[in-house]
């Protein structure tokens, strides 16, 4: 693995995997100052595929399938990604189609996605998981960029203008940080030479400082939302948790694994649906972003078994609170977690999108080396502590019930 930056500055990573045939690269653009107006940031991206000054959308399309090349433009809470895999013989011709998108997008289709959008955005809303998991987010991250959630995009899309996703996209592009990161079979010299040709000149000579708060939770506090055509409850409690830069990272992950997020073996689908028969699906999620995570348990069980089912949550929780966790228990979880450490790492693809992340995220491009020593060295004291730490009485409760 190779590091080197552009004429810009840009900071490169580049992984030599010999004898594969479809290369990866993936380009990460910080966010330093959150959206005025909920949904200009997923409009942009959304905005970003439909035709540059150079090409139509469909002109777009058709190259890219003509190709064979897997490009997107994903909006993530911290930073804009553009990524690509293509054949190995058309590096330099998915290089060239995306440094096209990134300078010379057009943004004219404004109107036409927007409706688009809209529409999209109702229907997901349908679900009624996810409109539990949209109030969810928007109680838990009220006020904040990160709350910027389906519901709150709906409420302000008509404030949205042309000239305001435009302007945003410029700002990013220009005063964001930038990790570009390339998996394949080839040669750092030739990469550098062709990021130089269609990377080397994007503005990167402004890049300011990220101005987004960390979010805070004052309050315990539980929302509902009755939907007639439910068939079942959705239930998800939550907490704001610390992310990467704390010490205790490594400790909440493994938490997360004991907890619920193990499937058949963790002790919220044992206990919650094995032994009292409360749903089909039961899990928990830690959700790290730069500013902070979020750890948040879910369940769809009957209406008549809310309450079991918090009071379920709550009696898991203090087990860990009181109880160590026993060695065997603790080291499945570590087995498990390290196993899909590598799991998510097969492809050029999932391994480009990775190094982009440890950089963007200031991790350091060797992480996960890093992480996985980290937990391997997490004892059942710290589990304990942490819980205790963490699983504070500042909870959001998000119910949806018919």
């Amino acid at each position: 693995m190779q590091e080197f930056e552009l004429k810009n500055n840009i900071k490169v990573v580049c992984r030599e995997n010999k004898n594969t045939p479809r290369v990866a690269l993936s380009f990460n653009v910080a966010i330093n100052e959150p959206e005025d107006i909920a949904g200009v940031y997923c409009l942009m991206s959304r905005l970003l595929l439909q035709g540059t000054k150079n090409r139509t959308s469909e002109q777009l399309a058709q190259e890219l399938d003509e190709n064979a090349i897997e490009l997107n433009c994903d909006m993530k809470q911290d930073y804009l990604r553009f990524r690509f895999v293509c054949l190995n013989e058309d590096f330099e011709k998915a290089l060239e189609i995306t440094s096209d998108v990134i300078k010379n997008s057009t943004f004219e289709e404004f109107e036409k996605e927007k409706i688009k959008m809209q529409g999209e955005i109702t229907a997901e809303l349908d679900s009624a998981k996810t409109k539990a998991l949209d109030n969810y987010y928007k109680t838990l991250f009220e006020g904040h960029f990160y709350g910027h959630t389906y519901t709150k995009m709906l409420e302000n899309i008509d404030k949205i203008s042309k000239d305001k996703v435009i302007k945003s996209f410029e700002k990013i592009i220009s005063e964001g940080k930038k990790i570009l990161a390339v998996v394949g079979d080839i040669k750092e010299e030739e990469v550098k030479n062709l990021l130089n040709k269609y990377f080397g000149d994007i503005e990167n000579s402004n890049i300011k400082e990220q101005n987004i708060s960390i979010p805070v939770l004052k309050e315990a506090k539980t929302v509902e939302i009755i939907k007639s055509d439910a068939q079942q409850a959705q239930i998800i409690q939550g907490w704001i948790f610390p992310t990467f830069d704390s010490k205790d990272y490594p400790v909440l992950i493994l938490t997360n694994v004991i907890l619920g997020s193990a499937g058949l073996s963790s002790r919220l689908f044992l206990e919650l649906r094995d032994k009292k028969g409360l749903a089909y699906t039961v899990r928990s999620s830690y959700e790290p972003n730069q500013k902070c995570a979020n750890f948040s348990i879910y369940i769809g069980t009957e209406p008549k078994n809310i309450q079991t089912s918090i009071e379920g949550f709550e009696q898991e929780i203090n087990k860990l609170k009181q109880i160590p966790v026993g060695e065997e228990e603790l080291e499945n979880a570590k087995n498990n977690l390290i196993g899909k450490q590598q799991f998510i790492t097969e492809t050029n693809a999932q391994q480009a999108n990775q190094l982009s992340y440890y950089g963007i995220m200031d991790l350091g491009f060797d992480y996960q080396e890093k992480i996985i020593q980290k937990i391997k060295d997490v004892t059942s004291a710290q589990i304990q502590e942490c819980a205790n730490k963490y699983f504070s009485d500042k909870f959001i409760v998000s119910i949806l019930r018919p």
